[in-house]
Protein backbone atom coordinates (compact mmCIF):
# COMPACT_ATOMS: atom_id res chain seq x y z
CA UNK A 1 0.00 0.00 0.00
CA UNK A 2 3.02 2.28 -0.06
CA UNK A 3 2.16 3.45 -3.55
CA UNK A 4 -1.01 5.04 -2.22
CA UNK A 5 0.94 7.38 -0.05
CA UNK A 6 4.08 7.89 -2.07
CA UNK A 7 2.97 11.46 -2.66
CA UNK A 8 2.13 13.63 0.31
CA UNK A 9 0.15 16.14 -1.71
CA UNK A 10 -3.10 15.92 -3.61
CA UNK A 11 -2.95 16.57 -7.33
CA UNK A 12 -6.65 17.43 -7.56
CA UNK A 13 -7.44 20.39 -9.81
CA UNK A 14 -10.45 22.70 -9.53
CA UNK A 15 -12.13 20.58 -12.24
CA UNK A 16 -11.56 17.46 -10.09
CA UNK A 17 -12.97 19.17 -6.99
CA UNK A 18 -16.08 20.25 -8.91
CA UNK A 19 -16.50 16.71 -10.26
CA UNK A 20 -16.21 15.24 -6.77
CA UNK A 21 -18.79 17.67 -5.38
CA UNK A 22 -21.32 16.99 -8.18
CA UNK A 23 -20.87 13.22 -8.06
CA UNK A 24 -21.01 13.19 -4.25
CA UNK A 25 -24.29 15.13 -4.18
CA UNK A 26 -25.80 12.77 -6.75
CA UNK A 27 -24.51 9.73 -4.92
CA UNK A 28 -25.82 10.65 -1.47
CA UNK A 29 -29.19 11.71 -2.89
CA UNK A 30 -29.48 8.39 -4.74
CA UNK A 31 -28.38 6.41 -1.69
CA UNK A 32 -31.02 8.17 0.44
CA UNK A 33 -33.76 7.45 -2.11
CA UNK A 34 -32.87 3.75 -2.39
CA UNK A 35 -32.33 3.40 1.36
CA UNK A 36 -35.81 4.87 1.90
CA UNK A 37 -37.38 2.42 -0.56
CA UNK A 38 -35.55 -0.52 1.04
CA UNK A 39 -36.48 0.53 4.58
CA UNK A 40 -40.20 0.94 3.77
CA UNK A 41 -40.35 -2.47 2.08
CA UNK A 42 -38.49 -4.18 4.95
CA UNK A 43 -40.82 -2.63 7.54
CA UNK A 44 -43.84 -3.76 5.50
CA UNK A 45 -42.39 -7.26 5.28
CA UNK A 46 -41.84 -7.41 9.07
CA UNK A 47 -45.47 -6.35 9.64
CA UNK A 48 -47.23 -8.75 7.28
CA UNK A 49 -44.55 -11.50 7.09
CA UNK A 50 -45.00 -11.89 3.34
CA UNK A 51 -43.68 -10.44 0.07
CA UNK A 52 -45.30 -10.25 -3.33
CA UNK A 53 -43.22 -10.51 -6.50
CA UNK A 54 -43.21 -6.77 -7.17
CA UNK A 55 -41.92 -6.02 -3.66
CA UNK A 56 -39.18 -8.64 -4.02
CA UNK A 57 -37.87 -6.95 -7.15
CA UNK A 58 -38.10 -3.46 -5.64
CA UNK A 59 -36.30 -4.56 -2.47
CA UNK A 60 -33.51 -6.20 -4.44
CA UNK A 61 -33.18 -3.11 -6.65
CA UNK A 62 -33.04 -0.77 -3.65
CA UNK A 63 -30.30 -2.77 -1.90
CA UNK A 64 -28.32 -3.26 -5.11
CA UNK A 65 -28.43 0.39 -6.12
CA UNK A 66 -27.53 1.60 -2.63
CA UNK A 67 -24.40 -0.55 -2.65
CA UNK A 68 -23.62 0.26 -6.29
CA UNK A 69 -23.69 4.00 -5.69
CA UNK A 70 -21.47 3.63 -2.63
CA UNK A 71 -18.80 1.47 -4.27
CA UNK A 72 -18.81 3.53 -7.47
CA UNK A 73 -18.36 6.74 -5.48
CA UNK A 74 -15.46 5.17 -3.56
CA UNK A 75 -13.76 4.15 -6.82
CA UNK A 76 -14.28 7.60 -8.35
CA UNK A 77 -12.99 9.33 -5.21
CA UNK A 78 -9.84 7.19 -5.17
CA UNK A 79 -9.25 7.72 -8.90
CA UNK A 80 -9.25 11.49 -8.38
CA UNK A 81 -7.63 11.94 -4.95
CA UNK A 82 -5.39 8.84 -4.72
CA UNK A 83 -4.95 7.61 -8.32
CA UNK A 84 -1.85 5.58 -7.38
CA UNK A 85 -4.02 3.36 -5.17
CA UNK A 86 -5.58 1.96 -8.33
CA UNK A 87 -2.20 0.49 -9.29
CA UNK A 88 -1.82 -1.41 -6.01
CA UNK A 89 -2.83 -5.07 -6.14
CA UNK A 90 -5.65 -6.06 -5.54
CA UNK A 91 -7.50 -2.76 -4.99
CA UNK A 92 -8.60 -2.09 -8.62
CA UNK A 93 -9.46 -5.74 -9.23
CA UNK A 94 -11.72 -5.96 -6.17
CA UNK A 95 -13.39 -2.57 -6.65
CA UNK A 96 -14.11 -3.09 -10.35
CA UNK A 97 -15.34 -6.67 -9.81
CA UNK A 98 -17.78 -5.55 -7.10
CA UNK A 99 -18.85 -2.58 -9.20
CA UNK A 100 -19.47 -4.83 -12.21
CA UNK A 101 -21.48 -7.29 -10.11
CA UNK A 102 -23.71 -4.54 -8.69
CA UNK A 103 -24.04 -2.74 -12.03
CA UNK A 104 -25.10 -5.85 -13.95
CA UNK A 105 -27.43 -6.88 -11.11
CA UNK A 106 -29.00 -3.43 -11.26
CA UNK A 107 -29.47 -3.55 -15.03
CA UNK A 108 -30.73 -7.12 -15.18
CA UNK A 109 -33.14 -6.82 -12.25
CA UNK A 110 -34.47 -3.57 -13.75
CA UNK A 111 -35.10 -5.49 -16.97
CA UNK A 112 -36.77 -8.26 -14.92
CA UNK A 113 -39.12 -5.63 -13.46
CA UNK A 114 -40.20 -4.61 -16.97
CA UNK A 115 -40.71 -8.25 -17.95
CA UNK A 116 -42.76 -8.76 -14.77
CA UNK A 117 -45.02 -5.79 -15.58
CA UNK A 118 -45.45 -7.05 -19.14
CA UNK A 119 -46.41 -10.60 -18.15
CA UNK A 120 -48.59 -9.52 -15.24
CA UNK A 121 -50.64 -6.87 -17.06
CA UNK A 122 -50.56 -7.59 -20.81
CA UNK A 123 -53.39 -9.71 -22.24
CA UNK A 124 -52.44 -12.30 -24.87
CA UNK A 125 -54.17 -15.58 -25.64
CA UNK A 126 -51.07 -17.54 -26.56
CA UNK A 127 -50.75 -20.68 -24.42
CA UNK A 128 -47.15 -19.94 -23.48
CA UNK A 129 -48.00 -16.42 -22.31
CA UNK A 130 -50.94 -17.76 -20.26
CA UNK A 131 -48.56 -20.28 -18.67
CA UNK A 132 -46.08 -17.52 -17.79
CA UNK A 133 -48.86 -15.40 -16.28
CA UNK A 134 -49.93 -18.26 -14.04
CA UNK A 135 -46.37 -19.03 -12.90
CA UNK A 136 -45.11 -15.44 -12.67
CA UNK A 137 -44.54 -15.51 -8.90
CA UNK A 138 -42.25 -18.54 -9.18
CA UNK A 139 -40.59 -17.17 -12.31
CA UNK A 140 -39.62 -13.93 -10.54
CA UNK A 141 -37.54 -15.81 -7.97
CA UNK A 142 -35.72 -17.68 -10.74
CA UNK A 143 -35.20 -14.45 -12.70
CA UNK A 144 -33.62 -12.79 -9.66
CA UNK A 145 -31.42 -15.81 -9.02
CA UNK A 146 -30.40 -15.93 -12.69
CA UNK A 147 -29.57 -12.21 -12.66
CA UNK A 148 -27.35 -12.65 -9.60
CA UNK A 149 -25.55 -15.67 -11.04
CA UNK A 150 -25.02 -13.97 -14.40
CA UNK A 151 -23.69 -10.85 -12.67
CA UNK A 152 -21.40 -12.99 -10.52
CA UNK A 153 -19.94 -14.70 -13.60
CA UNK A 154 -19.36 -11.31 -15.23
CA UNK A 155 -17.64 -9.97 -12.11
CA UNK A 156 -15.31 -12.99 -12.00
CA UNK A 157 -14.36 -12.38 -15.64
CA UNK A 158 -13.79 -8.70 -14.86
CA UNK A 159 -11.53 -9.56 -11.92
CA UNK A 160 -9.47 -11.97 -14.02
CA UNK A 161 -9.15 -9.55 -16.94
CA UNK A 162 -8.14 -6.62 -14.72
CA UNK A 163 -5.74 -8.84 -12.78
CA UNK A 164 -4.14 -10.11 -16.00
CA UNK A 165 -3.80 -6.60 -17.40
CA UNK A 166 -2.37 -5.34 -14.12
CA UNK A 167 0.20 -8.15 -13.85
CA UNK A 168 1.29 -8.01 -17.51
CA UNK A 169 1.67 -4.26 -17.53
CA UNK A 170 3.73 -4.17 -14.37
CA UNK A 171 5.92 -6.98 -15.60
CA UNK A 172 6.61 -5.16 -18.86
CA UNK A 173 6.76 -1.56 -17.62
CA UNK A 174 8.28 0.23 -14.68
CA UNK A 175 6.30 1.53 -11.72
CA UNK A 176 6.52 5.10 -12.96
CA UNK A 177 5.46 4.52 -16.58
CA UNK A 178 1.74 4.83 -15.98
CA UNK A 179 1.09 6.26 -19.43
CA UNK A 180 2.50 3.08 -20.98
CA UNK A 181 0.28 1.05 -18.70
CA UNK A 182 -2.89 2.78 -19.87
CA UNK A 183 -1.91 2.31 -23.53
CA UNK A 184 -1.21 -1.40 -23.08
CA UNK A 185 -4.54 -1.93 -21.26
CA UNK A 186 -6.41 -1.54 -24.55
CA UNK A 187 -5.03 -4.93 -25.61
CA UNK A 188 -6.54 -6.65 -22.57
CA UNK A 189 -9.91 -4.92 -22.42
CA UNK A 190 -11.38 -6.00 -25.76
CA UNK A 191 -12.89 -9.16 -24.28
CA UNK A 192 -14.19 -7.15 -21.30
CA UNK A 193 -15.81 -4.60 -23.62
CA UNK A 194 -17.42 -7.34 -25.69
CA UNK A 195 -18.74 -9.16 -22.60
CA UNK A 196 -20.09 -5.97 -21.03
CA UNK A 197 -21.69 -4.79 -24.27
CA UNK A 198 -23.32 -8.17 -24.76
CA UNK A 199 -24.82 -8.12 -21.25
CA UNK A 200 -26.02 -4.53 -21.62
CA UNK A 201 -27.57 -5.27 -25.02
CA UNK A 202 -29.57 -8.28 -23.78
CA UNK A 203 -31.00 -6.36 -20.82
CA UNK A 204 -31.80 -3.40 -23.09
CA UNK A 205 -33.58 -5.63 -25.60
CA UNK A 206 -35.65 -7.21 -22.79
CA UNK A 207 -36.82 -3.74 -21.74
CA UNK A 208 -37.68 -2.65 -25.29
CA UNK A 209 -39.53 -5.90 -26.13
CA UNK A 210 -41.52 -5.69 -22.87
CA UNK A 211 -42.51 -2.10 -23.65
CA UNK A 212 -43.57 -2.98 -27.20
CA UNK A 213 -45.63 -5.98 -26.07
CA UNK A 214 -47.36 -3.96 -23.39
CA UNK A 215 -48.04 -1.15 -25.87
CA UNK A 216 -49.53 -3.62 -28.35
CA UNK A 217 -51.67 -5.16 -25.60
CA UNK A 218 -52.89 -1.70 -24.60
CA UNK A 219 -53.80 -0.87 -28.21
CA UNK A 220 -55.77 -4.13 -28.61
CA UNK A 221 -57.54 -3.65 -25.30
CA UNK A 222 -58.42 -0.04 -26.12
CA UNK A 223 -59.89 -1.01 -29.49
CA UNK A 224 -62.10 -3.61 -27.78
CA UNK A 225 -63.29 -1.16 -25.15
CA UNK A 226 -64.18 1.70 -27.50
CA UNK A 227 -67.87 0.84 -27.30
CA UNK A 228 -67.73 0.73 -23.49
CA UNK A 229 -67.86 4.23 -22.04
CA UNK A 230 -67.41 3.05 -18.46
CA UNK A 231 -64.15 3.08 -16.57
CA UNK A 232 -62.19 -0.14 -16.96
CA UNK A 233 -59.73 -1.38 -14.34
CA UNK A 234 -57.70 -3.33 -16.88
CA UNK A 235 -57.32 -0.21 -19.00
CA UNK A 236 -56.15 1.77 -15.97
CA UNK A 237 -53.60 -0.91 -15.13
CA UNK A 238 -52.36 -0.90 -18.73
CA UNK A 239 -51.97 2.87 -18.79
CA UNK A 240 -50.22 3.01 -15.40
CA UNK A 241 -47.79 0.23 -16.31
CA UNK A 242 -47.25 1.77 -19.75
CA UNK A 243 -46.29 5.13 -18.27
CA UNK A 244 -43.86 3.46 -15.88
CA UNK A 245 -42.24 1.27 -18.55
CA UNK A 246 -42.04 4.01 -21.19
CA UNK A 247 -40.40 6.44 -18.77
CA UNK A 248 -38.05 3.68 -17.69
CA UNK A 249 -37.34 2.75 -21.32
CA UNK A 250 -36.28 6.33 -22.03
CA UNK A 251 -34.04 6.44 -18.96
CA UNK A 252 -32.69 2.99 -19.77
CA UNK A 253 -31.91 4.09 -23.34
CA UNK A 254 -29.93 7.08 -22.07
CA UNK A 255 -28.15 4.87 -19.54
CA UNK A 256 -27.37 2.26 -22.21
CA UNK A 257 -25.84 4.96 -24.45
CA UNK A 258 -23.80 6.22 -21.47
CA UNK A 259 -22.54 2.71 -20.72
CA UNK A 260 -21.39 2.31 -24.33
CA UNK A 261 -19.63 5.70 -24.17
CA UNK A 262 -18.05 4.65 -20.87
CA UNK A 263 -16.61 1.56 -22.54
CA UNK A 264 -15.27 3.71 -25.39
CA UNK A 265 -13.66 6.30 -23.09
CA UNK A 266 -12.55 3.80 -20.41
CA UNK A 267 -8.86 3.98 -21.34
CA UNK A 268 -8.84 7.56 -22.58
CA UNK A 269 -7.85 10.67 -20.65
CA UNK A 270 -10.49 12.59 -18.70
CA UNK A 271 -12.70 14.79 -20.90
CA UNK A 272 -16.10 16.52 -20.70
CA UNK A 273 -17.89 13.69 -22.56
CA UNK A 274 -16.62 11.08 -20.11
CA UNK A 275 -17.65 13.26 -17.15
CA UNK A 276 -21.12 13.88 -18.63
CA UNK A 277 -21.69 10.15 -19.10
CA UNK A 278 -20.59 9.60 -15.50
CA UNK A 279 -23.08 12.18 -14.22
CA UNK A 280 -25.91 10.64 -16.26
CA UNK A 281 -25.02 7.15 -15.01
CA UNK A 282 -25.17 8.36 -11.41
CA UNK A 283 -28.58 9.88 -12.12
CA UNK A 284 -30.02 6.59 -13.46
CA UNK A 285 -30.40 4.70 -10.13
CA UNK A 286 -31.85 7.78 -8.43
CA UNK A 287 -34.32 8.89 -11.12
CA UNK A 288 -35.62 5.39 -11.84
CA UNK A 289 -36.05 4.64 -8.13
CA UNK A 290 -38.05 7.88 -7.79
CA UNK A 291 -40.28 6.75 -10.68
CA UNK A 292 -40.79 3.40 -8.94
CA UNK A 293 -41.66 5.13 -5.65
CA UNK A 294 -44.27 7.39 -7.26
CA UNK A 295 -45.65 4.40 -9.21
CA UNK A 296 -46.27 2.53 -5.96
CA UNK A 297 -49.12 3.90 -3.86
CA UNK A 298 -47.71 2.66 -0.56
CA UNK A 299 -44.21 4.04 -1.18
CA UNK A 300 -45.57 7.36 -2.47
CA UNK A 301 -47.76 7.91 0.60
CA UNK A 302 -44.90 7.06 2.95
CA UNK A 303 -42.54 9.41 1.11
CA UNK A 304 -45.04 12.29 1.20
CA UNK A 305 -45.69 11.68 4.89
CA UNK A 306 -41.95 11.59 5.63
CA UNK A 307 -41.31 14.81 3.72
CA UNK A 308 -44.25 16.56 5.41
CA UNK A 309 -42.96 15.51 8.85
CA UNK A 310 -39.53 16.85 7.92
CA UNK A 311 -41.06 20.19 6.88
CA UNK A 312 -43.00 20.40 10.14
CA UNK A 313 -39.84 19.84 12.21
CA UNK A 314 -38.03 22.52 10.23
CA UNK A 315 -40.89 24.99 10.73
CA UNK A 316 -41.01 24.30 14.48
CA UNK A 317 -37.35 25.30 14.78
Amino acid sequence: MEACYSQGEFNATSYDVMAIVIVSLQTFAGMWINAFMTAVLCIAWLKKKSFNSNEKILLFLGCCRFCYLGITWAYFFLSVIYPRCLYVHPIPQILLAIQSFLNFSNLWVSACLCVFYCIKIANFRHIFFIYLKGKIDRIVSWLLLGSVLFSLVISIFVYNIIDGAHSDNFNSTGRGNFWKLSIKMDEHFFSLFFLSGFGFAIAFMAVIISALLLLFSLWRHKSKMQTNSGKNLSMDAHVKAMKSILSFSFIYSVNFACLILTLIYATKEANPVAFLTLVLQYAFPSVHSLILIFSNQKLEKTLRRTLSCGKCKVCMR
